[in-house]
């Protein structure tokens, strides 16, 4: 089972998009089959069945096994990944961007596509992927917000410069800061 499955095609994201779906989908977090999942929905094995069915067909599940019980091979089913991300490209872009200015809300949504999709690339089979995410808090008064940013382009500069050579692994470096809401608003 991956970690990620990345969804880039809009018969993966209809199939995935029904409430009882991702019930059933939920349910083969761990090996189970039709007859095992519909007992704890209550739903028939039949009904789930159908759902597993084009789980399958898009690529969200697969039966990993089969068992006889009393003559009858029944499939044992389980998710293909731990959970599912949309791209956003399925919506597809509205309207045109004039320029990326590194400064727009659009220029920080279209690097977090750019980190999304590269991050379910990744060989998820490789023992051990050197990466690393800092999330953090930084209270900046509005009088020092420039001298913030400036401080923080600098910061960066300096790292790409020291480490921007042509040998070694390439790593990418994505830093987005915007503000987590206007003074008095709690988004928490």
């Amino acid at each position: 089972m991956r970690d990620v499955l990345y969804l880039e095609q809009i018969e993966q994201a209809e199939t995935l998009l029904k409430p009882q779906r991702i019930e059933v989908l939920r349910q083969l977090a761990e090996p189970r089959t039709c007859t095992e999942v519909g007992a704890r929905l209550d739903q028939t094995p039949q009904r789930v069945y159908y759902h597993i069915k084009r789980l399958v067909e898009a690529g969200l599940a697969e039966q990993v096994s089969e068992r006889k019980v009393r003559g009858i091979h029944e499939g044992i089913y389980q998710a293909s990944a731990r959970s599912y991300w949309l791209s956003p490209r399925l919506v597809g872009r509205i309207g045109l961007r004039k320029a990326q200015d590194e400064l727009s809300l659009g220029y920080l949504l279209d690097l977090m596509e750019e980190v999304q999709a590269d991050i379910a690339g990744l060989d998820r089979t490789a023992p051990e992927l050197p990466s690393v995410g800092l999330s953090g808090e930084i209270r900046v008064p509005p009088e020092h917000r420039q001298e913030f940013l400036d401080d923080l382009q600098t910061l960066l500069q300096g790292l790409f410069t020291r480490y921007g050579g042509a040998e070694g692994d390439a790593f990418k470096l994505a830093v987005a800061c915007y503000p987590k809401g206007l003074k008095g608003e709690d988004h928490d």
